[in-house]
């Protein structure tokens, strides 16, 4: 237990490594080359695993939140129909409400990171 919460703050940071990787392979299947500028946006989160900055997680956590914020605005939008969409895409909407509100938590979980005195 004690080995559990002594990493549980890095699990954000891989969550979204694994996100950008993901999202990478997704790309180069149909795209190839033009998908490499996506690792990049792995560049902070892999700094916050090697030597974790209070400042650098904050800024990520406050820019993730309100990103998190407008997807679940869409996803809310999508869900009360205001916006008239086909049966086949109710189930991608599951999905990626399930991928909404789960970056909204890692990015809150962030900030916490960043309020606490030890990181």
């Amino acid at each position: 237990m004690k080995l559990i919460s002594k990493y549980s703050k890095f699990i954000p940071y891989l969550y979204y490594i694994a996100v950008i990787a993901y999202w990478f392979t997704d790309i180069n299947r149909s795209e190839g080359l033009t998908a490499y500028p996506i690792l990049l946006f792995g560049i902070p989160f892999l700094w916050q695993l090697i030597k974790p900055n209070k400042q650098l997680n904050f800024s990520l956590g406050i820019v993730f939140v309100c990103l998190s914020s407008y997807l679940i605005l869409a996803y809310l939008s999508d869900l009360f129909n205001i916006i008239d969409i086909s049966t086949s895409t109710k189930t991608f909407i599951i999905y990626g409400g399930i991928f909404v509100f789960t970056n909204f938590l890692m990015a809150l979980w962030m900030i916490r990171n960043s309020l606490k005195k030890a990181f």
